[in-house]
């Protein structure tokens, strides 16, 4: 068949994929690249795209080939029916670049519970349950012996990229898969939860800063232990007023550092530092962080659930710190291979299910490059950081 010549898609096909991406249809000629009238004529079946046409509109949505050839559109559950509440994101009205995240970490968690029934595997299940009756204090502490990662350990890391790499490689043992996505702005959304049942999902922005990411792992594991507690739903089920969720809010802010920071590591730290009575500013703060491998304001909030801020000195200090921080330049990682990206994306549990479906000859070495997105000769240095440990790239 010639490039030139039209296929006959099924228009509503495209009309749902289009819909489904959430970018408007502009942005979408312009990927093809084709005139806006040229699109909405392949939508209302007055024209027919070519071959080259339509691998282009499969690529730029992110949709296999095949499905502009179905004779009807998927039936799909929203998205906003996955995730749990996000603070900036009305369900339904997700950013494309959120959208399409979504769908690729749902699309691996797929993929991982395949290849798992293949290879005969049987998910961990996560167990965890928090209620918000329970305590800050007391979930923390009971999150912080599931994880099995010591205070020492932590403070024996040498930086804040390892401290990242110890701190996912724990949460991945409580039966959930940690994934990191790209290209959403963090103002939108710096995790996510996504509540499913085996091998639930956090994922994580590419954009925060490694000291930040275990503070927001953290953060949407105990997102995830309301749902387990059936405290928190879905997005799109989601009945609490605003107020009501701040709450649920600050109570996953608290547990989450208070199981970075203990209360009585808080302590011995602060004495060796002479820090007892602060004063918290910047600086001080900053030494404090700095010895724990998180971010300032983790701890400043670490230190509002000691009783040693207030929220409104909380408050007035992260107004401060925003401020101060917007007027920083851009941080800038070392290099990363592509080996790297790749286990930063996926995840160790899920690229070694691909690499032990591959040995098991269950997958095809396409399939096995498709699932990790990388290319197959990249998978020798792959196999080496993992066998050495040294995956969980932060960057993607």
């Amino acid at each position: 068949m010639s490039a030139r010549a039209t296929v006959p898609i099924n228009p509503p096909l495209l009309e749902w994929a289009v819909a489904e991406s959430g970018y408007p249809l502009e942005r979408v000629a312009k990927a093809v690249p084709v005139k806006e009238e040229r699109l909405r004529a392949w939508l209302n079946a007055e024209m027919q795209p070519t071959m080259r046409q339509v691998e282009k509109l499969a690529h730029f949505l992110q949709r296999p080939f095949s499905v502009f050839f179905l004779p009807e559109p998927p039936k799909l559950a929203p998205l906003a029916a996955e995730y749990r509440r996000l603070p900036k994101v009305k369900p339904g009205e997700e950013s494309p670049e959120l959208r399409l995240a979504l769908r690729r970490m749902l699309m691996r968690r797929e993929t991982a519970l395949d290849l798992m029934d293949e290879l005969g595997e049987v998910p961990v299940p996560f167990a965890l349950a928090a209620h918000q009756s329970e305590g800050a204090a007391t979930v923390a502490t009971r999150l912080r012996a599931a994880l099995g990662f010591t205070v020492a350990a932590q403070l024996a890391q040498p930086d804040a990229s390892r401290a990242w790499n110890a701190w996912r490689d724990a949460a991945e043992h409580l039966g959930l898969l940690v994934f990191q996505f790209s290209k959403v702005p963090l103002d939108e959304a710096r995790g996510v939860a996504l509540l499913r049942a085996p091998m639930p999902v956090v994922g994580i922005n590419t954009k925060e800063l490694p000291e930040a990411k275990a503070y927001t792992l953290l953060h949407e594991v105990v997102h995830l232990m309301l749902a387990n507690a059936n405290e928190e739903a879905a997005a799109i089920n989601e009945r609490r007023s605003e107020q009501q969720w701040q709450e649920v809010e600050r109570f996953a802010e608290q547990v989450a550092s208070m199981t970075l920071v203990p209360e009585v590591a808080l302590h011995e730290v602060l004495q060796v530092l002479g820090l007892q009575q602060g004063p918290w500013n910047f600086e001080n703060i900053r030494k404090l962080a700095r010895r724990f491998r998180i971010t300032p304001s983790a701890t400043a909030t670490r230190l509002v659930a000691a009783g040693l801020m207030t929220w409104p000195q909380y408050n007035a200090w992260r107004k401060a710190w925003d401020e101060y921080v917007s007027t920083l330049p851009p941080r800038k990682g070392g290099p990363v291979t592509q080996a790297q990206k790749a286990v930063g994306r996926n995840g160790r549990p899920f690229t070694t299910l691909v690499l032990s479906a591959l040995a098991a000859n269950r997958i095809t070495s396409v399939d096995a490059a498709r699932f990790l997105d990388l290319k197959f000769n990249h998978f020798d240095e792959l196999r080496g950081r993992l066998v050495q440990g040294l995956g969980n790239a932060s960057g993607v």
